[in-house]
């Protein structure tokens, strides 16, 4: 494949169906490795997981569809016909695992700080998105910090009060200013903000620098081995960022 170009921020083919699964996993575990030697010995980041049944409609294999011919009479006339069906597709109920990481207080068990990593299923219609939302309103509603990280283009954001989002953004929601939160909005070709983790008041709150944990990433699973950078990702860009990608290849 083509040779990766330098983003400053978000790689967009990482968004493509078929990476970004591996990319969120990877992530999440990543965030936690380097949370934790900060944490100690008063939190634990760890990896928890959702899953739930959702509904997706998954096409059916492109295949030729035979169908008896059907032989009509019409006095001493035969007339030969042959059914020619519509192709469509069917929602078909699969199991969803989505990870997350809580940050909790090792004596008390208490969670301090809910993080959460969008996956494209909580950004469409769909129990992806509900169980998510419940999730959210929960957390939002609980003396626990939550922090959520949108690094997808595609899909109905979630809901925030104020100014649009560029294209990414990351949530700050400590629970002590609730309904205010702190918000991160960047595009693509902005490097990713660094964010505080918020903790209990007066200790000391771990910095997350995502663009490294990106790349630390990207790096350990050779990803990128699997992008044809000349090509337009999944979903695709506009025409003046695409050639913005194809300027930073030469």
């Amino acid at each position: 494949m083509s040779v990766a170009p330098a983003f400053p921020g978000m790689n967009p083919y990482l968004e493509s169906p078929t990476r970004w699964p591996e990319i969120h996993t990877w992530l999440i575990v990543e965030i936690a490795r380097s949370l934790n030697p900060q944490l100690r010995p008063k939190y634990r980041a760890a990896v928890e997981t959702r899953v739930y049944i959702d509904d997706n409609l998954i096409g059916i294999p492109d295949a030729t569809v035979y169908r008896q011919p059907i032989v009509a009479s019409a006095g001493n006339l035969s007339v030969s016909t042959t059914a020619k069906p519509e192709r469509v597709t069917l929602p078909v109920a699969y199991e969803v695992t989505e990870r997350y990481l809580e940050i909790r207080n090792v004596e008390t068990k208490r969670v301090i700080t809910v993080i959460e990593l969008l996956s494209p299923a909580n950004k469409r219609k769909g129990e992806g998105r509900r169980q998510y939302l419940a999730k959210r309103r929960r957390v939002l509603n609980s003396s626990s910090h939550f922090i959520e990280i949108d690094l997808l283009r595609m899909g109905e954001a979630m809901p925030v009060m104020g100014a649009p989002i560029k294209t990414y953004q990351v949530l700050v929601s400590r629970s002590a200013e609730r309904p205010s939160a702190e918000r991160y909005s960047f595009g693509l070709r902005e490097q990713i903000p660094q964010f505080a983790i918020p903790l209990s008041e007066g200790d000391d709150e771990p910095v997350v620098n995502l663009n490294q944990l990106l790349a630390n990433v990207c790096s350990a699973t050779d990803i990128e081995s699997t992008i044809n950078y000349t090509a337009q990702p999944q979903p695709p860009l506009s025409i003046e960022d695409f050639e913005w990608i194809k300027a930073l290849l030469s």
